[in-house]
Parts: structure tokens; sequence; C-alpha cells
């Protein structure tokens, strides 16, 4: 896995599924790019970004709204 410095996550955001029901990834900008990241964990994204949320990132609560 690549260090958490190439993983230079500022953002993180929970995303709905298309019924607006339940929550279906992290909508995340990783290295200045926004990423959708599925809730899987053996995406390298998803990981760093729970191991992230352990040093104090904080992933923003779904809109209603779909993406």
């Amino acid at each position: 896995m690549q260090n958490s410095e190439e993983f230079n996550i500022s953002k993180a955001r929970y995303f709905l599924d298309v019924a607006g029901e339940e929550v279906d990834g992290i909508m995340a900008t990783i290295a200045g790019v926004e990423l959708s990241v599925p809730i899987d964990s053996h995406n390298r994204h998803y990981a760093e970004i729970l191991r992230q949320v352990q040093s104090g990132l904080m992933i923003e609560e779904a809109d209603n709204e779909n993406e």
C-alpha cells in the first residue's frame, strides 16, 4: 500500500444509493482528485480513509440528494 502522504485525503462525504435510502460509498478528495470509494474492506482507498478517521479525518454525513 502507498504511504499516507501519498493518500492526502482532504475531504470525505458519504453518498446514498440511487433510491436515496442507504449509504453506498464515500466521495473523497484524494490528492486533489474527487473519487467515488466503495465501502469495501479490500479497497485500498477505503482502508486508508478508515485509518485516517482514527487520526481525526471526519466523514461528512450523506445529504438527501442523489449523486
